[in-house]
């Protein structure tokens, strides 16, 4: 007698790792780098994806890197950004994107060498840590322009976060995707990374590990002497989210009490000399001084009462992304 037999759903593996490159104008690196990468994960035994970002190519980046969907075995998306977005958006695109239970990043310059994913990933699960920070201990840069603006960048990151690293401008790093994805990466923030991953989790579980690093092959750098701005700039930023994300009335309330107290000083001595002393203040630039201290008290602390209602929705209401994906490419 014949039995019927239901067909048996099948479940595809979840996939363990995501690789996530943001590139722009690297039709030459593009094809070498995606061989690495297939060449260093080829005895990684769990299932990975490769999540490549065009953040706005006007070079053939894009068709080069197309040519590599119909790869048998390679399970690649590229996320085409509308326009140049910058590298912080397209990262966080690439992170949107993955849905790998750990994500990797690297550039797509051939500087990092993918040949680190697999031993970063067995040192993230040994040391329990949730990101793992890449070293470039022998960086392959040039002194003036590159190395010595990122030692007082590295300086300045750590006192002021606290989280105490090598290399804060390194790529490659590997993350628990459940932690990365609650960090909205916005400006120059992707230099920022540990500082802000150290605000949802504690700074014991953020590590780093030496990574090989090579020298440019093709094209030039994206970046020159003028980034050090932005980053002091972004870096004022941080300072403000990791101190007073949540009650930025402490921060604009101490300035306002400050100058208050500086303003009731000055005029509390001048009308002593007034009252005492019959001295002339009306000409005084010490009086002008007291009134301007004493309006921006006021400013101030009202700014602080401002902002103090503004940050109770500011992440509720901001759902809005920070690039446009134009269209993705590969498997869902």
């Amino acid at each position: 007698m014949e039995t019927s037999r239901e067909p048996i759903a099948t479940v595809a593996p979840a996939t363990e790792l995501s690789i996530v490159v943001p590139i722009f104008n690297e039709e030459e690196s593009v094809g070498p780098l995606i061989e690495r990468i297939v060449e260093a994960m080829a005895a990684y035994p769990e299932t990975w994806e490769l999540v490549l970002v065009d953040d706005g190519s006007a070079d053939r980046t894009l068709p080069n890197a197309r040519s590599y969907l119909d790869r048998p075995g390679l399970n690649l998306k590229i996320v085409e950004l509308q326009r140049n977005f910058g590298q912080t958006a397209a990262m966080q695109a690439g992170i949107d994107t993955a849905i790998g239970r750990l994500i990797a990043t690297l550039d797509g310059d051939l500087q990092n060498d993918p040949n680190d994913i697999p031993g970063m990933v067995s040192a993230l699960e040994e040391r329990e840590l949730d990101l793992l920070v890449g070293w470039r201990k022998n960086r392959k840069d040039g002194l003036v322009l590159r190395k010595i603006p990122s030692w007082c960048a590295n300086y300045l990151i750590g006192k002021i976060t606290g989280v105490k690293l090598h290399d804060y401008g390194c790529s490659l790093k590997i993350y628990r995707s459940t932690v990365i994805k609650q960090v909205k990466l916005m400006g120059e923030m992707h230099r920022f990374i540990p500082a802000w991953v150290a605000g949802v989790v504690p700074s014991s579980r953020i590590g780093e590990m030496e990574v090989t690093h090579h020298a440019r092959q093709h094209g030039t750098s994206k970046y020159g002497i003028s980034r050090t701005f932005r980053v002091i700039l972004d870096l004022l930023s941080v300072m403000f989210f990791m101190r007073y994300k949540a009650r930025p009335g402490h921060f604009f309330g101490s300035l306002g009490l400050g100058t208050g107290f500086l303003s009731a000083v000055i005029l509390t001595w001048l009308f002593i000399e007034k009252v005492a002393f019959g001295a002339d203040i009306g000409g005084r630039p010490l009086l002008i001084l007291g009134f301007m201290l004493f309006l921006s008290s006021v400013q101030l602390i009202t700014t602080g009462i401002l902002a103090e209602m503004i940050a109770r929705t500011y992440y509720r209401d901001d759902a809005q992304p920070n690039y446009i994906v134009r269209q993705i490419f590969g498997n869902p």
